[in-house]
């Protein structure tokens, strides 16, 4: 059994990780810090805990805990780090974009790890120091990557991925509340959003060479999920595709290629991602879709910290959707 601290639990991310942390058996959850809510039962704020959870919000940190979880606001994990030290042995997991370039790789004495266990399982199995994906960057870059493998990224990549409320995080903003969002559709920072930068890193480095990414991020009309279709020229037929995507998914337990068209609800819940094929002339579409909360952050935390243990990849993650 190994003992866990959360840092930043009070957020939607935060609920998550705790519902999967306490129900993974072989983690004991130790505390979770909070300097907003210190002392505050954590119960109160994700009712949904209520008798499963007992412990309360606190603002001291235990450092001696095997497992430390950072689900903080970006740039805020690179400073918590820096006052608060931990030992080379504690496994760290940091879901901010603090450190998921290369650039911003190393801290002290560690070197954090991009943690796409479709692509990085090996490296990640080694680590001790973990920089999740963000939840867009996930499943764009599960739609995209059997082609940079297969070298057959030659042209423009055009991305159109729309995500709900969630995504925003807990505070209230001018536009995640439900006056705003309820009968509503917009776009917000066009071929520039943050996740771009980690999505044009990992396609470079598996191809070899760089990559146009055009990505268009938008806002939907509902609380979690991310519903992604990317499109590029492809010289092959649409067999070719789809044998190249499950040849290269076939050892991924939470990758499924879908011969049907795929919708938002068959993974909302749930650590999967989905896609889909569709060959229109010369341009290959894929669809992805995922959970933001839990394949896009938390599930995928576990689910790294599952390889590092050297425990079963899907261990605590069987979960069902909630497709009705």
């Amino acid at each position: 059994m190994k003992t866990v601290g959360i840092i930043g639990g009070s957020g939607y991310t935060g609920g998550e990780l705790l519902r999967l942390v306490i129900n993974h058996p072989s983690l004991i959850l130790d505390f979770i810090y909070s300097t907003t809510r210190p002392g505050d039962l954590v119960s109160e704020t994700h009712q949904d805990l209520l008798g499963q959870v007992e412990l309360k919000f606190t603002d001291q940190v235990n450092t001696k805990v095997d497992v430390i979880f950072l689900c903080l606001g970006h740039g805020n994990s690179l400073k918590f780090l820096e006052n608060h030290p931990f030992s080379d042995a504690t496994f760290i997991i940091d879901l901010s974009n603090d450190f998921r370039l290369k650039k911003d790789a190393k801290f002290k004495q560690r070197e954090f790890v991009y943690g796409l266990p479709e692509i990085n399982k090996i490296a990640i199995k080694k680590a001790k120091s973990i920089a999740n994906p963000g939840c867009f960057a996930t499943a764009i870059q599960l739609a995209l990557l059997p082609l940079a493998n297969a070298n057959k990224l030659n042209s423009a990549i055009h991305v159109n991925a729309t995500t709900g409320s969630t995504g925003a995080g807990v505070v209230n903003s001018a536009t995640s509340h439900f006056s705003w969002r309820n009968n509503n559709l917009s776009w917000y920072k066009p071929f520039t959003h943050q996740h771009l930068w980690e999505i044009e890193e990992t396609l470079n480095q598996v191809q070899g060479k760089n990559t146009d990414v055009f990505f268009l991020p938008q806002r939907g009309d509902f609380t979690r999920g991310i519903f992604a279709t990317a499109y590029t020229f492809f010289d092959g037929n649409l067999n070719d595709a789809f044998k190249l995507y499950e040849d290269f998914y076939k050892i991924a337990p939470f990758t499924q290629v879908s011969k049907k068209e795929v919708h938002l609800k068959l993974v909302i819940n749930s650590n999967q991602c989905f896609l889909h094929l569709h060959k229109h002339n010369n341009k290959l579409l894929v669809t992805s879709i995922i959970d933001n909360l839990i394949k896009g952050a938390s599930g995928q935390a576990l689910q790294n910290l599952n390889l590092m243990m050297g425990w079963e990849e899907n261990l605590g993650l069987q979960l069902k959707t909630s497709i009705f």
